[in-house]
């Protein structure tokens, strides 16, 4: 009879539970905080119907998000700080550090008014004689305005890509905007 040398068998991994949940709860945890953030921006589009429930979604999650993505990415800070301990692979770690980046950037989205950046003031507003204005079409919707004789109409076509428009009409200074 030979003797035949046979390689001992690795010990089996450990099938770490707690490990597992914590790598799926970041996902869940990055989804929640985009949720928060773009759901507004979403239903709150330009130039679109909106539905008053959309609308009252939309100003809750505004209202709530501040708070919550800050809650989400610390909870996402606390696993990771957690996770990085029991990680060996740099891989892992780096996948770990990049979970982070989303949470942090929702945390700091929420605080901004997105709105402000698609709707930026005019900042040389040119004007046109009611004759040559032949952009306003004769069913286009305009704010009109009447200071000391001076009468000024700003079309609500081109007002609402910007919103406001300064300007000084019969010598006052005001801010058309819609």
């Amino acid at each position: 009879m030979t003797n035949v040398y046979v390689e001992p068998r690795p010990a089996a991994k450990r099938f770490d539970t707690a490990r597992l949940a914590a790598w799926a709860a970041l996902p869940l945890l990055i989804a929640a905080a985009l949720a928060l953030v773009l759901v507004p921006a979403w239903v709150v589009h330009p130039f679109k119907p909106q539905t008053r429930e959309g609308l009252e979604l939309s100003y809750a999650l505004r209202g709530w998000s501040p708070l919550m993505t800050v809650a989400l990415a610390a909870a996402a800070v606390a696993l990771v700080v957690w996770m990085w301990r029991g990680t060996r692979r740099w891989w892992r770690k780096t996948l770990l550090v990049l979970a982070l980046a989303p949470l942090l950037a929702c945390a700091w989205l929420a605080r901004q008014n997105h709105f402000e950046w698609m709707f930026s003031p005019l900042a040389r507003a040119a004007y046109a004689q009611a004759a040559e204005a032949s952009f306003v079409e004769d069913a286009d919707m305009v704010i009109a305005v009447e200071v000391g004789g001076e009468r000024v109409a700003y079309p609500v076509r081109l007002l609402a890509y910007h919103h406001l428009v300064h300007d000084v009409v019969g010598g006052t200074p005001l801010v058309s905007t819609y």
